[in-house]
């Protein structure tokens, strides 16, 4: 059977290649990572200091925070993305011409709701020493196409999940700097479905399922100077290395492609960006701070992916880009019970043009966002933010190609992509 390595090789390229599968802008990055921030536009980052999640995005920043504190709460995402076929086709073997691909824009392949949830504690041990905790959600995405979607051939189920646990540590040099820093204990789990031509146009398709998981650790650390005005925050995270392990399923495939149905093992790495942060705040009045924050994504470590199964190993290039997001904004002290916030952010995606996909309907993006603070009693705090997203309109062009030789088809998806996101955040501030 001729057929069997290079065809098993190529359709293990389009499964395992796309576990890494990337959201709206930023990669596959979920800033939303605390109700607070989200008021905001993350412009507090590692200087504001006011609220435990600051574990996250600062360590350091810790011991601006008296006594042992909780903070639980999450962001409820509203997603919309829309696809419009301009043109998708695929190839024919032994034929010059193709066939148009048709078949459904694949509705809005995201839930009604997403939910990103966290979990932050700080306690001072002794006037120098801070601990905390955070456990966070901070790469994912999920999304499902209808079945007869025209991209079908590049993607139709995506499910990536991630749980982040960071115990972290934080010392006071001097009065007014500290310095900060945690492991980051980080399970991935990933799985992808898209459906797989037959050499005629005519059959039906067949179906490529993904999954694999894998436990890996990396760390961050910070630096924190309170002026008394004016904080500054430097922040820094590694970037985390996996080495994702499951299996591929493949069916459907018919004539001589019906002998590589079945399952094989499959790995590939998957590797995510460092993150570097600075943040300013300053105290304009006694009720009334500016911040300012600017981030850096390392995400042009993710070059490629390699893919190891019984049949060898196959590279399949993505070429991302660095990316950056700067955010800007305020915050008022309406009275001691009650603050008031907003923001704007912009926040560049880190795919590249060429590579597109409708697993990825990815843009630039830009934040306004608004919150508030209810301190119920000293001990006691209520954060509520909503934030729009207006998402980058973006064109796809993408040809995936399957099997080989005689065999050999190109699906071409030619999609026009748009949609925007909603985000309704909570949580609930203890202070002992």
């Amino acid at each position: 059977m001729p057929l069997r390595r290079p065809i098993i090789a190529s359709l293990l390229t389009l499964g395992v290649s796309l576990v890494p599968a990337p959201a709206f802008a930023g990669g596959f990055y979920l800033q939303e990572q605390s109700p607070l921030e989200t008021g905001r536009a993350l412009s507090g980052g590692a200087a504001a200091a006011d609220d435990p999640s600051t574990v996250y995005f600062n360590p350091a920043a810790m011991t601006a925070l008296p006594g042992t504190q909780m903070s639980m709460g999450g962001v409820l995402l509203s997603v919309t993305a829309r696809q419009n076929n301009i043109g998708s086709s695929r190839s024919i073997p032994g034929r010059v011409s193709e066939a148009a691909v048709g078949g459904s824009s694949g509705g809005n392949p995201f839930a009604s709701l997403i939910a990103v949830p966290s979990l932050y504690a700080t306690s001072a041990v002794t006037d120098r020493l801070w601990l905390g905790l955070a456990v966070t959600a901070s790469f994912g995405l999920k999304l499902d196409y209808d079945a007869d979607f025209f991209g079908r051939y590049d993607s139709l189920h995506t499910d990536l999940k991630t749980y982040n646990v960071q115990p972290s540590a934080a010392f006071k040099l001097t009065d007014s700097l500290s310095i900060g820093g945690g492991v980051d204990v980080q399970y991935v789990k990933v799985t992808l479905t898209n459906a797989l031509p037959n050499l005629s146009p005519l059959a039906a398709d067949g179906l490529a399922r993904v999954k694999g998981d894998d436990l890996s650790v990396g760390w961050n650390a910070g630096l924190f100077y309170d002026g008394g005005d004016t904080r500054v925050g430097l922040h820094y995270r590694s970037g985390m290395d996996h080495r994702i392990e499951g299996h591929s399923t493949l069916s459907g495939l018919q004539g001589p492609l019906a002998a590589v149905n079945g399952t094989s093992d499959a790995t590939a790495p998957l590797h995510l960006p460092d993150i570097a942060t600075v943040s300013i705040m300053h105290r304009l009045t006694p009720r009334a701070r500016a911040m300012l924050t600017a981030r850096w994504y390392n995400w042009s470590v993710f070059k490629d992916i390699a893919i190891t199964s019984g049949t060898g190993t196959s590279v399949k290039e993505v070429r991302y880009r660095d990316s950056y997001s700067v955010s800007v904004g305020g915050e008022y002290d309406v009275s001691p019970a009650f603050t008031l916030r907003a923001g704007a952010m912009f926040d560049r995606t880190p795919t590249n043009p060429q590579y597109l996909t409708t697993r990825v309907p990815d843009g630039d993006r830009a934040w306004l966002s608004g919150g508030a603070t209810w301190n119920m009693s000293p001990s006691l705090a209520l954060n509520l933010s909503y934030a729009h997203n207006f998402i980058e309109t973006v064109t796809i062009l993408r040809p995936d190609h399957f099997y080989s030789g005689a065999a050999a088809v190109t699906a071409t998806t030619r999609s026009r992509a748009s949609g925007n996101a909603d985000q309704l955040a909570a949580s609930l501030t203890a202070r002992f």
